[in-house]
Order: structure tokens, then C-alpha cells, then sequence
């Protein structure tokens, strides 16, 4: 049997029902077989001591199956002469029980055309996405029936995002299930605090191809980037989904309800909208404005979206919606976080580079601006913007908190997210990790290229673009979605 590394024990265990939630049994060692088909825990004891063993095995369908959940074992030796026997290679994969629904196979077309943002994850750039995308709809606890179907044809950025959350809960501890078919997750704290979270894609209201389409640009005016269409079309996308009374379903009434949001609604957007979420949900604003030759920061309100339609801003500034508790959102659910992840983390890297850049959030007294980057994601210095020592799924994940909710989300049900919360009046954001990132772009790079600085980065997408044009260079050698 073969020791687990961090990074790859961290993906395996998002396949338990806790993911990373071990309590007081705190993981000790691992090992997978040489196969890869099973893999085992050594658990200790916080407090006793004591020593206990977990085992999964594959089933036929590739999805893990627990077989030994911390059985008690004397003492650490004991344990790994367990595991030996357990992940002893040959052994034939466990079949699927009766009554659980047969996992199709992600690479699995069946006849369909796929799409081409599925087709890129073959590229070598893109095959660690590819495989860690199969490992988290692997781990679904009752994914929909036309799951692999949708991800391999248009509706790949819904299931993507709602892979992201699975993992996203589940490094958390989060006890994640899927019950019913409607909405997509109950998710559970150890303490018993519990919630419902509907998955929800903010979509173009005419279809693009997302590989190497045009980025789409920050408007350049305060009032459009945070009242304007990016606002209009969350707020239609919210609404959507409010129509349906979640809340009021038997299972979920008297509970807190969330919508998870991820937009996609223009290439790259999401490098951006993220404050036309804070506009509509808040019918909040900000801006830089000079004064006496200072730079300020003022703040602004409306009470209307940009355009002719009059569409209300403030979703969360009355009780009109007190049944939605909360939005968790991100501004980063791309090829581009999924890539990042796994390499940081110790995968392959095919013989590329990755490349992040983009800006830190500036915890300085009186910043108004991010702080400049570009780093390579294997680095020392990269790793260690999180005590993982690799990108965490949450580093971006946000929750945007109803003040009037009928039962709020508590802070405690996430707590590596970062939390908007209305404090005397005043929204506050609380961050659980020190390093936050306000926004950013991925390069894929030739080993032999030069790592470019933040100020170089236009001129190295300029030049990309350029031998696309001339040359008609590989598709993989930018991230198509750019965040």
C-alpha cells in the first residue's frame, strides 16, 4: 500500500458524508492501494487516545463505499496490518446495492455530442479538472439522474458549480445530503445546526461559447457596476428561484434557506459582478472620490436598478423576502479554481505552469485599493496564503445574510466562509481566512516561460491572443473563463 499525501487524502475524504469532519477522531495516517480502488484512515482520539480504522472501497460505478467505519483497533500497528490486509491488490470492486441508483460514467457520452468546454478537459492543461470534477460527482450523495448527461453537454457550469459546493460544505464538516429532490442540499453541523441550500447559475440571456470567447469588461461607472445589468440579472435569477416557495416545502419550513449563486452570465464576469450582488441584495454602493487632492471612499444607496424595468434594489433591506436566509455566492467557480486546487495540492502539473494573479484584499486601516499579485500556484509563497498549505475550496465562498430572515443562517453553519452581516446599521464582512482574494485571473504557461508580473499580464493575454490569431495556438494554454 501506498502513503496518502495531504492533498490527496483531503480529496478523498470529500467523499464521506462529513467530508472533513472528523470530530474528536482526528486523522492519524493514510494509505491508498497501489490499484487506487481503496484507501485507509488511521483515526486518534483527541483526548483518550484511542486508535480506530476507516477503510472505503470503489463499487463497480467508481463511487467510494465506506466498509470499515473507525472499527476500534489496540493500537496503531494493529491498524496498519488491518489496512494491509484491507488494500491487499486484486480484490474486486464492491458491487452496487440494490436500490441505489448506478453512477453513469462522467467520460461515458452515450452517442452525445459534448460540449467543447467538456472536450477541454482531455487537454493536458485541463485533465486535473477533469479528474477531480469525476471525484466530486463520484462523492454526490444522490446526484440527479441526467447529472453527467447535463455536464457533458450545456448545462456544465450548473453542475460544476454544484460539485463546488459539495466540496466547498464538506471541507467545512458539513454533513451534506441530498433527501429530496428539491432544493439540492440539507446541510448539518455536528452541533445539530442545519440548513437547505437551493444551487443556482446566473446564465446569459443568449447563449456564448465560454473557450476563448471574449472577456467581458468592469463598467466603468460606479452606478452600472453595482445598479446596472449584472445587478438586473441576479436579481431575475434570485426571483426565479424565490417564485418556487422553497420555504415553504414540509421539510424545509421553520428552517433556514439559502440560495448558492454562481454567475455566469457573461465571459469572465465574475471577475467583476461581484459587487452588483452587494448592489441588489443591499441596494448598496461604493466608490473612490478625490477630495482636496485625498482619495476617500464614500458610499452610496438606491433604491431601483439602472434601466426601464424599475426593478427594486434591496432585496435584504425589508422583511418583503424574510423567507430567504441567506445567498452564498462565489466569484470563482472556473476551471481555473478547479485546476488551481489540485495542482496546489500536489497533482501532476503535465509539464505546465499556473499562474494566478489578481489582487489580495488590503486589510490596511484606510486601503482603497487590493494589493497587486502574480504567483506561481505551486510556490512556497502561494501555498502558504492558507494553513492547508494549498488553495482551500472556500477561500472564496461568501455568505450575504438576510437581517430580516425568519430563521437565519448562523455564522457557525460555515464558518470558513466569509459572513456579510448588518452590525448597528452597517454591513461588515467577517473573513475566516487571513489571505482573501478580490479578484483574479489564471494563466497555464510553458514550464520555460517567464512567470509574468501583474502589470504584465495584459500584454502576455495580448500576445496569446496574437499567435491564436496567427499561429492558431492551442486552446489550453489560457483558462477560458479568465477567474
Amino acid at each position: 500500500m501506498e502513503t496518502l499525501g495531504r492533498g490527496m487524502f483531503d480529496v478523498y475524504a470529500l467523499a464521506l458524508p462529513r467530508g472533513h469532519g472528523f470530530g474528536e477522531r482526528l486523522p492519524y495516517e493514510a494509505w491508498q492501494s497501489e490499484d487506487g480502488k481503496a484507501c485507509a484512515i488511521v483515526t486518534r482520539h483527541a483526548e483518550d487516545g484511542s486508535i480506530g480504522l476507516i477503510v472505503m472501497r470503489r463499487r463497480t460505478d467508481g463511487v467510494w463505499a465506506v466498509t470499515l467505519d473507525n472499527v476500534p483497533q489496540p493500537d496503531v500497528a494493529a491498524a496498519t496490518a488491518l489496512a494491509e490486509r484491507e488494500l491487499a491488490v486484486g480484490r474486486p470492486p464492491l458491487p452496487v446495492p440494490p436500490g441505489v441508483q448506478r453512477r453513469t460514467a462522467l467520460y461515458d457520452l452515450q452517442g452525445r455530442t459534448p460540449s467543447r468546454i467538456f472536450q477541454l478537459l482531455t487537454a493536458p492543461s485541463h485533465q486535473n479538472v477533469g479528474w477531480l470534477l469525476n471525484q466530486l460527482y463520484l462523492s454526490l450523495p444522490r446526484p440527479d439522474p441526467n447529472w453527467a448527461a447535463d455536464c457533458q453537454t450545456e448545462n456544465f457550469h450548473t453542475r460544476l458549480w454544484e460539485a463546488q459546493l459539495l466540496a466547498s460544505f464538506r471541507e467545512q464538516g458539513l454533513l451534506v445530503t441530498q433527501p429530496v429532490e428539491s432544493p439540492d442540499f440539507r446541510i448539518e453541523n455536528r452541533k445539530g445546526g442545519a440548513a437547505w441550500v437551493e444551487a443556482v447559475t446566473a446564465n446569459p440571456q443568449q447563449r456564448f461559447e465560454p473557450v476563448n470567447a471574449r472577456p467581458s469588461f468592469q463598467p466603468e461607472e460606479p452606478t452600472e457596476l453595482f445598479f446596472g445589468a449584472a445587478a438586473l440579472r441576479f436579481a431575475k435569477t434570485l426571483g426565479s428561484k424565490l417564485q418556487r416557495d422553497y420555504a415553504d416545502m414540509p421539510h424545509v419550513k421553520g428552517m433556514p434557506f439559502a440560495i448558492a449563486l454562481a454567475d455566469f452570465h457573461a465571459p469572465a464576469s465574475m471577475m467583476w459582478s461581484r459587487e452588483a450582488l452587494l448592489g441588489y441584495l443591499y441596494g448598496m454602493s461604493a466608490e473612490v472620490i478625490e477630495i482636496d487632492g485625498e482619495r476617500v471612499a464614500t458610499a452610496g444607496e438606491a433604491s431601483e436598478l439602472l434601466g426601464t424595468s424599475g426593478f427594486p434594489a434591496g432585496l435584504f433591506r425589508n422583511d418583503a423576502h424574510a423567507e430567504l436566509s441567506a445567498v452564498i455566492f462565489t466569484n470563482a467557480c472556473t476551471l481555473g479554481k478547479f485546476n488551481r486546487l489540485a495542482v496546489s495540492a500536489g497533482a501532476p502539473d503535465h509539464g505546465l505552469r499556473y499562474v494566478r494573479y489578481g489582487k489580495f484584499f488590503d486589510r490596511r486601516p484606510g486601503a482603497l485599493d487590493g494589493i497587486k499579485f502574480s504567483l506561481d500556484v505551486t510556490s512556497g509563497e502561494y501555498r502558504g496564503q492558507w494553513p492547508q498549505g494549498y488553495e482551500p475550496w472556500c477561500a472564496e465562498l461568501e455568505v450575504f445574510h438576510n437581517p430580516f430572515a425568519r430563521s437565519p443562517v448562523p455564522e457557525a453553519l460555515l464558518p470558513e466562509a466569509t459572513h456579510w452581516v448588518e452590525l448597528d446599521g452597517e454591513q461588515i464582512c467577517r473573513s475566516h481566512y487571513a489571505t482573501n482574494i478580490l479578484w483574479s485571473g489564471t494563466l497555464i504557461q510553458n514550464q520555460a516561460d517567464d512567470i509574468p508580473t501583474y502589470d504584465g499580464v495584459p500584454a502576455y493575454l495580448e500576445s496569446v491572443a496574437r499567435r491564436r490569431r496567427t499561429e492558431q495556438a492551442e486552446p489550453e494554454t489560457l483558462d477560458p473563463e479568465g477567474a
